[in-house]
């Protein structure tokens, strides 16, 4: 067990029953005339949260801890893309699966639908490819948490508002204790960082916790003392 320092109270962590999860740190939403950009957002409000995310996943993987990828795309055939999204994304160019810098935008297999290479997962690390906001909608990622006795989630990445927080939300109606990573995620709108950080202590913590990398890192480091 770990101490460490979160709100809306401190608290401990089962070290061999918690997950990092990183979320959607792709290259089409983080890197410049990508689709994020390509929609008239600020990228470098997304590239913030890249440090903070190397320092926990160093320390994560330091302790050999499950660390799990998620990316957001679709099937190349589109087949997997629901008509509302469809019709939602063509009033503003560029749509999903359209011709980016970096391939089909969106689109599984493309080079910008990838993972940067500051957070690039490394061999063992499961990749979880989703196509939708949340991470359990439609994938195997709670089968992965069941199959590993995961009761606990750090979760990092982005948007805050938008995939971190569905993914949290999930999370939490499936009985896992969800600790946001608050300088590790990052969203295009600096009020809906903050607000969506807010909601999820709000309450006493009605979807979980929020930390910092720093505080993720000590209780990581202070449990090898």
């Amino acid at each position: 067990m770990a101490p460490i320092h979160m709100k809306p109270r401190d608290g401990t962590i089962d070290l061999e029953r918690t997950a990092v999860v990183i979320i959607d740190m792709q290259r089409d939403f983080l890197l410049p005339g990508g689709f994020g950009e390509k929609l008239g957002n600020d990228v470098s409000k997304l590239t913030r949260a890249i440090q903070p995310c190397q320092k926990v996943l160093e320390a994560a993987r330091a302790r050999n801890m499950l660390v799990i990828h998620t990316r957001e795309g679709h099937r190349p055939s589109m087949a997997d893309v629901h008509v509302w999204k469809k019709d939602k994304h063509g009033t503003v160019p560029p749509a999903i699966g359209e011709m980016g810098p970096m391939g089909r935008i969106l689109i599984r297999g493309e080079e910008g639908h990838d993972i940067i290479e500051e957070l690039y997962p490394i061999t063992g690390e499961p990749v979880v490819d989703k196509p939708g906001k949340g991470s359990f909608y439609a994938t195997d990622l709670e089968a992965i948490l069941q199959a590993q006795n995961i009761t606990t989630l750090l979760v990092m990445g982005v948007t805050t508002e938008v995939c971190v927080h569905t993914t949290i939300r999930e999370a939490n109606d499936r009985g896992y204790h969800c600790i946001a990573v608050s300088d590790a995620c990052a969203s295009f709108f600096d009020d809906f960082h903050k607000t969506a950080l807010r909601m999820i202590t709000a309450q006493g913590g009605i979807f979980g916790s929020v930390t910092d990398s720093a505080s993720v890192v000590a209780a990581l480091q202070a449990a090898d003392d």
